[in-house]
């Protein structure tokens, strides 16, 4: 490898040249479609015209006879091209960058060739021909495309913040491609008619799966590269949408482990903002079976609030669509996570606030009802949290206009908070709750309260009841005679011990 290195130090090139960069890659090479429309090397001459960038051949290092390591400014106008696609077709050699002291030299070279090209890139000089964009792609495929070994470090897929993030100890060199194909992308000499059969929805698909990469500094690459893709490449806008969704589905529904979520979200959070009016069936079918099933995995948290912004992108282009989505929160609510309750209760107050009274009819009974549980929840943050709710002048606006409805169904919870619950701080604010129901209705509250009072009293008189039909019980067992095997009534009196 260092042999093949140093044979390209700017000389004459030559035919051996080429074949010893052939040898050295990883499969068989050829050479792209020359100017003159001749070969650079021997054999048959490839038209790549028709050719897609999943069926494509590797172009060859050396190009109608220039030195790859050639910079830019030592050759004509009409020979850079043909220099770019030699530099290109260089950096499809990859490296172990596990060993930091292995092949150092040509891993330097490699990273020199790599900015070369960038500074070429952005310079946007020379409008780019197939050949070029094929070397682009199939460089990019070559050093990015790749599949990531099994996380062992946590079977939750990813929910514990102790986790440190992983990094890739080849990011110097992924870096440096990510901004060459992020570049390339933006360029304005870049065709996208001609760069989509080469940018396909092979490639795409590829791209998509390294939103799984541990490394936060590759997801945030990527996440600008697919939105750039997305922006520039309009006939593919389909088939992103329909990938991501892919995705989705695969995580909530099979796996629960993903590390992009939350960047893919964040794309598709710019993505909805731009969608037309009124909102296609597809993009409601988004939002009803991808977006509120996102809510299930246990690890919500690590992208709740990408999530929560594309759901309220939604609501802010179709506000009807607010009880919609009330009524998939109260499908996914969680019982037995404190932490989720809170984030959804803080989700439930947003979309509440942006909503108008018709809509707001439509799910007020059964999503007080949820919040009547979670205000006698013994879990201070979630009863706490719910209570807040009515620090929001919109909600209690709603509230207010709907209190026959909504009184009856939370004065229960607000008087057992007000007689039994530990905490100071949700006490408190359960008094202050009663007393704005008051000073909203006198009337209906002392209603409900007379009828709170005559529900304590029949419960109290059935457990009086129940009492008495056990002692009854009790005393019958005691009186009945031990035979053989029979089941004996142990009275609380008898387990009693005296201290």
């Amino acid at each position: 490898m260092f042999k093949q290195f140093l044979s390209k130090l700017p000389r004459k090139s030559s035919k051996s040249d080429s074949g010893e960069l052939n040898r050295s890659s990883s499969g068989p090479v050829s050479s792209p479609v020359q100017r003159s429309g001749t070969s650079a090397g021997s054999g048959p001459v490839r038209s790549n015209s028709g050719k897609r960038m999943s069926s494509a051949v590797f172009p060859a290092s050396v190009v109608a006879g220039i030195e790859p390591l050639v910079p830019f400014k030592d050759v004509p106008s009409s020979e850079k091209l043909n220099l770019f696609v030699s530099k290109v077709s260089l950096c499809c050699v990859t490296f172990d960058f596990s060993d930091p002291g292995k092949n150092s030299i040509e891993k330097d070279v490699k990273r020199q060739t790599l900015l070369e090209l960038l500074d070429f890139v952005a310079s946007g000089s020379v409008k780019f021909t197939e050949p070029a964009i094929l070397a682009m792609c199939r460089m990019c495929a070559v050093n990015l495309f790749r599949v990531f070994p099994p996380n062992y470090r946590s079977s939750s897929g990813g929910e514990n913040d102790d986790d440190e993030p992983m990094f890739d100890p080849a990011w110097p060199h992924l870096q440096i491609v990510y901004d060459l194909l992020l570049k390339f992308i933006t360029s304005p000499c870049l065709d996208a008619k001609l760069a989509k059969k080469y940018l396909d929805h092979a490639f795409i698909v590829r791209l998509l799966d390294l939103f799984d990469s541990e490394d936060p500094r590759e997801r945030e690459c990527l996440k600008t590269i697919l939105h750039r893709v997305y922006g520039k490449f309009m006939v593919h806008r389909p088939f992103v949408r329909k990938s991501m969704s892919n995705i989705f589905y695969r995580f909530v529904f099979e796996t629960e482990k993903h590390s992009g979520i939350a960047e893919l979200l964040e794309i598709f959070g710019s993505i909805v903002s731009g969608f037309a009016l009124p909102l296609k069936e597809e993009h409601k079918i988004f939002l009803w079976r991808v977006l509120i099933p996102l809510h299930k995995p246990k690890s919500v948290g690590n992208y709740f609030q990408q999530l929560s912004y594309c759901i309220t992108q939604f609501i802010d282009k179709e506000p009807k669509l607010g009880s919609v989505v009330i009524k998939g929160l109260l499908k996914f609510w969680p019982i037995t996570n404190s932490q989720k309750e809170v984030m959804f209760l803080g989700e439930v107050e947003e979309i509440v606030e942006a909503m108008s009274v018709m809509e707001f009819q439509k799910i007020m009974v059964p999503l007080f009802l949820r919040i009547a549980c979670c205000v006698t929840s013994s879990h201070f943050q979630v009863s706490e949290r719910a209570l807040f709710l009515w620090n929001n002048d919109q909600i209690v606006n709603l509230i207010g206009h709907n209190r026959q409805a909504i009184l009856p169904i939370m004065f229960t919870a607000l008087e057992k908070n007000a007689q039994n619950h530990w905490n100071q701080s949700v006490l408190n604010l359960t008094l202050n709750v009663r007393k704005m129901f008051c000073e909203m209705d006198e009337t209906l509250f002392m209603s409900c309260h007379a009828r709170f009072k005559e529900d304590e009293a029949k419960l109290c008189s059935a457990a009086e009841k129940r009492k008495e039909v056990w002692a009854r019980l009790e005393n019958a067992a005691s009186m009945k005679p031990i035979t053989g095997k029979t089941a004996v009534l142990v009275t609380p009196r008898a387990t009693s011990i005296a201290c």
